[in-house]
């Protein structure tokens, strides 16, 4: 890959993390002041930025508390932070919810909560229900990720396996005004799905969690499987009164990212075509999808004519098969390359927190030689890609992507190049 390339893919993620900027995002969604008193909370990988940025902008006094993930916090003025884990919960997570309950607690009619949440909320607020533990809800967060269901999947199953999600928090903030400015980092943009909706209820039953259960084969501890079989803590239905006077707006989202860098690739002459803002699947499958796309383009120009950028989001899954080193944006890349090997491409896929899965990395690059470069330096791409490995795949070629936190989250990035091959007409 040249260096002007990887510059260019880098520029579009920079443009796509900019779009959904925490500042940015807010300052078009600001409430108006109430007569009592103004609560902030919040929970996500960007919630301590995004309570910054509501600091700077709003224009009074304020209180609450946001929790957010390990080395993720920024200063602020009257706005508690609480670290935690991700992207299995922590004692800090139920510290962490235990504060926001008594932030919104005694509220009245004439105060305003208002609730920035974002993604990575769902494994930050952990708190189990009757007579489970946090070992049961860490469980819970790693049999789902193991489990290569989507996101919408997961979450929906969280909610009634906790005393926090499903809008229980919002609900707990009653007779006050909550205010929900959501940054989406789900398929779709459904704020009742971004960190489990917290204050966002959705009609999802406990019936409906035992259903997917069972159709994604996710395996439970037994305790866990039991609770779901009761009606115990059921989710709050969210025609109950208690949400009437509430409001929800989604403040950034991968649409408006994907857009922003469509705009930044056509400003440098190179056409963008976004596929989707909402790819869900196992992520080596939708690799394997893309390159297939990508082929068709350098090898008859159709459906789309080179050069061209193809841009997609939305959040993939990975089914842990092994014990390798990797996330969802590092595994789509090492299937891209194996089934675009030798095409005139370069890629990048990148989670836009910063983070993919849990190492330092938010994705990587990739082009149609990154296969054969593995095997020159003695690896075996498949073999790294069946042992879910592909982060060392990348660290070995020095092709890791690594900005740091972002202070912001709207799922994956993926960006594929394809250009017309030198001297070509």
């Amino acid at each position: 890959m040249t260096p002007e390339d990887r510059a260019f893919l880098a520029g579009l993620f920079d443009a796509a993390v900019a779009a959904a900027d925490p500042a940015r995002a807010l300052a078009a969604h600001m409430p108006e002041p109430p007569r009592g008193r103004t609560v902030v909370i919040g929970a996500g990988k960007g919630a301590a930025q995004l309570a910054a940025a509501f600091e700077a902008l709003w224009d009074g006094p304020l209180q609450g508390v946001v929790v957010t993930r390990y080395g993720y916090a920024c200063p602020t003025r009257a706005i508690r932070v609480i670290e935690a884990a991700h992207p299995v919960p922590d004692a800090a997570g139920l510290v962490a919810s235990a504060a926001l309950f008594d932030a919104v607690r005694g509220l009245g009619p004439d105060d305003l909560v208002v609730a920035l949440i974002c993604g990575g909320g769902s494994s930050l607020l952990p708190m189990p229900p009757g007579d489970l533990t946090l070992e049961g809800e860490a469980a819970l967060n790693r049999a789902l990720l193991a489990s290569g269901a989507p996101i919408s999947v997961m979450n929906a199953i969280r909610k009634q396996v906790s005393g926090i999600k499903g809008g229980r928090l919002a609900a707990a903030a009653h007779p006050a005004r909550v205010v929900s400015l959501v940054v989406s980092d789900v398929p779709g943009d459904d704020p009742a799905q971004v960190a489990s909706g917290p204050t966002v209820p959705d009609p999802g039953s406990r019936a409906d969690a035992r259903r997917l259960v069972d159709s994604w084969r996710i395996a439970l501890p037994p305790r866990l499987r039991d609770w779901l079989a009761g009606d115990a803590g059921a989710a709050p239905d969210p025609a109950d009164p208690v949400f009437a006077r509430n409001e929800v707006h989604v403040i950034a989202s991968a649409r408006l990212s994907l857009e922003a860098a469509a705009a930044r690739a056509e400003a440098a002459g190179i056409p963008a075509v976004i596929l989707s803002d909402a790819i869900e699947g196992e992520a080596r499958d939708v690799g394997c999808v893309h390159a297939a796309i990508a082929r068709e383009i350098a090898m008859r120009d159709r459906p789309f004519a080179r050069p061209v950028v193809l841009l997609s989001g939305g959040e993939t899954t990975v089914t842990v098969r092994a014990k390798g080193r990797g996330g969802r944006n590092s595994e789509f890349l090492l299937a891209l390359a194996l089934a675009a090997e030798g095409l005139p491409l370069a890629a990048l896929a990148a989670d836009t927190d910063g983070i993919d899965g849990s190492e330092d990395n938010a994705g990587a690059f990739a082009d149609g030689d990154s296969a054969g470069r593995l095997r020159a330096a003695g690896l075996d791409p498949q073999a790294l890609l069946s042992g879910n490995d592909a982060y060392s795949a990348f660290a070995a070629l020095g092709d890791l992507f690594v900005p740091g936190p972002t202070a912001t989250n709207v799922n994956d990035f993926r960006a594929i190049l394809i250009r017309r091959p030198e001297g070509a007409p």
